[in-house]
């Protein structure tokens, strides 16, 4: 009661029992002092943590932009895929929500084991086939004759479509899906348990002006290796740590293998606008740097060295003398007043 709000007829009402003694005021202190009985349903296990749903809605929130990005792409209209939904229902319950004959994907994705579901609302699937036909995107649903020519447009499209899934789990499992069956009426599934948990994410779906779900079905025996890496803490902190070295040396490998230019100045000097403009074949710019002076040289715009102008095999070369130390921002100055 404690967590209703009571209209003033109905505190009218609880007044007067407690007055007139039909209500015993300290009964109703024992009702709430009393341990509150949750109603739990074995039927509809909750066998993922919200923390679990969460990261899944997070990995698929990037597989329905992979996807718009890949329909876009496909189909040249207007299309727009987000996550909906992300829930954990038996798979009973996910077999009758769907449609009597829809569109049927299902793909196992090795190394892990079971298969996950792909369910395409025919509105969709029929507007995505027209557009790839050469058509303006119209729906329409005949999914119960379906010609070989229809399911082998729907089927490739979709097979190749899942492949960006591989991406999306990069972060908690490298997987390989193949498609293993097209079907169009879900009671020919014979996948798992009814009363098995599954994870259904449901993704809008807007192809030009038809829009519609995409659902993708995942049950509990294909997550379960991968559980403990959906927590927030294992991305945060495991993984990280794992990844670090690799990242360093691949970091480090690339480094070493960049290229920077290696400049040696013979020297510098200042002129007037005037001067430059009057500049002619066969005139000489005098340097302010004298012959017996080293040479700066600069890695990437940075003066590092200094060095003496030379010759190997015939060609010019720069001797490394010494190493300039000091602030990168400072080198050059102070080079100039060692000078």
């Amino acid at each position: 009661m404690s967590g209703e709000i009571l209209s003033q007829s109905e505190i009218d009402a609880l007044l007067s029992a407690l007055s007139t003694g039909e209500m015993n005021a300290d009964e109703l202190k024992k009702e709430q002092t009393e341990k509150k009985v949750k109603v739990y349903d074995f039927k509809r296990a909750l066998r993922f943590s919200k923390d679990q749903i969460r990261s899944l809605t997070r990995i698929h929130e990037n597989f329905a932009r992979l996807l718009t990005t890949f329909f876009s792409a496909q189909l040249r209209t207007y299309v727009q895929i987000s996550v909906a939904s992300a829930d954990q229902i038996p798979f009973e319950e996910f077999i009758r929500s769907i449609p009597k004959m829809t569109i049927l994907n299902v793909f196992e994705v090795p190394p892990l084991d079971g298969r996950i579901i792909m369910e395409v609302n025919p509105n969709v699937a029929y507007a995505m086939m027209d557009r790839m036909m050469g058509g303006r995107g119209t729906s329409f649903n005949k999914v119960d004759n379906l010609t070989e020519i229809e399911e082998k447009i729907m089927s490739t499209t979709f097979e190749r479509a899942f492949e960006y899934l591989q991406e999306a789990w990069a972060s908690v499992a490298d997987i390989d899906p193949i498609l293993t069956e097209f079907e169009v009426n879900p009671q020919f599934l014979q996948m798992i348990s009814p009363n098995e948990t599954v994870v259904v994410i449901s993704l809008n779906t807007t192809i030009g002006e038809t829009s519609g779900m995409i659902n993708i079905c995942i049950p509990h025996i294909v997550l379960e290796p991968i559980i403990p890496k959906l927590s927030v803490h294992y991305w945060m902190q495991t993984e990280k740590k794992d990844r670090e070295p690799v990242e360093i040396a691949v970091l480090e490998k690339r480094i070493q293998n960049a290229d920077v230019p290696v400049i040696a100045e013979l020297g510098t000097s200042e002129i007037s606008i005037q001067e430059f403009l009057m500049l002619d074949v066969g005139d000489v710019i005098e340097l302010n740097q004298a012959i017996d002076q080293p040479l700066l040289i600069k890695i990437g715009e940075i003066p590092k060295f200094l060095g003496q102008p030379g010759k190997v095999n015939k060609k010019l070369a720069v001797q490394v003398l010494d190493t300039l130390k000091g602030e990168d921002d400072d080198n050059e100055r102070s080079y100039a007043l060692s000078r």
